[in-house]
């Protein structure tokens, strides 16, 4: 059953479009998965490109029943920029944006999340609670497993759009206090720079390659479990982070 409604965050001092996925059977407890970006989640119609992740058809099939909520952005001027930037920022394109990624982190943890509790059968645990995203939602989720890592133990990070603020976040990452049986998904596409190279090879010198591994490489130091995924082909979009679904959801939530 898909759900769609209107929430408060206090945080944010604005309202945003939640998109809740609950499952048909079955009356739970259940894991509860959040995302960003939650209007390219499960219909086309509600994507901003006219094309979503097919994350409703996925659920539909796979045998592990969950919630999941998506947390649509704002959509006006730079406010996804803002809203997913957890660090100041100087690259160019980045430049306008307020970082008011905490905010958001804290809306969905100390607001968002009891109210998600209180209506449906969830576990609330951390064990079995999840965070994920793209791009500057895959920061977000990165910047989640770190920041309240007490309160997340999964995270999915698709594309991240880590190098604009990697040396902070490195910074606070070799700092944090990991739980060991944290698991991180990060990945990249060899097409993201709109030129195919080897994913293994030519692919070392590109910056998505670099602040991925280099992040992995932080965690694992910390003892947490961490999967690198290139995706052979792969271009900065929902059709191609769809194809990442039965890699990321099965490991994560089995680690």
């Amino acid at each position: 059953m898909l759900l769609k409604q209107d929430f408060y965050f206090q945080s944010l001092d604005a309202n945003r479009p939640l998109h809740i996925r609950v499952p048909d059977e079955g009356d739970g407890p259940y894991p509860v998965m959040y995302f960003f970006d939650g209007h390219n989640l499960f219909r086309d119609e509600d994507a901003t490109y006219g094309k979503c992740w097919g994350l409703d058809e996925y659920m539909a099939e796979w045998a592990k029943p969950m919630i999941i909520v998506g947390i649509e952005c704002g959509h006006v001027g730079d406010e996804r920029l803002s809203e997913y930037l957890p660090y100041p920022a100087q690259r160019a394109w980045l430049r306008g944006a307020q970082p008011l990624g905490d905010a958001t982190m804290q809306g969905i943890l100390f607001e968002l999340k009891p109210y998600i509790d209180r209506i449906f059968r969830t576990i609330p645990s951390r064990e079995s609670t999840g965070i994920g995203g793209s791009s500057m939602g895959g920061l977000m989720s990165a910047y989640a497993i770190v920041r309240y890592n007490q309160y997340f133990s999964k995270a999915a990070c698709l594309s991240p759009s880590l190098g604009a603020v990697a040396e902070d976040y490195w910074r606070e990452l070799e700092k944090a206090d990991i739980s060991p049986d944290t698991s991180v998904y990060l990945s990249w596409g060899t097409l993201e720079a709109g030129k195919l190279r080897d994913p293994w090879k030519e692919d070392r010198r590109s910056g998505m390659y670099r602040v991925c591994a280099g992040t992995a490489a932080r965690f694992a130091v910390k003892g947490a479990a961490t999967r690198l995924y290139c995706q052979v082909g792969g271009r900065h979009c929902e059709a191609d982070w769809e194809k990442q679904l039965g890699g990321f959801m099965p490991w994560l939530w089995s680690t």
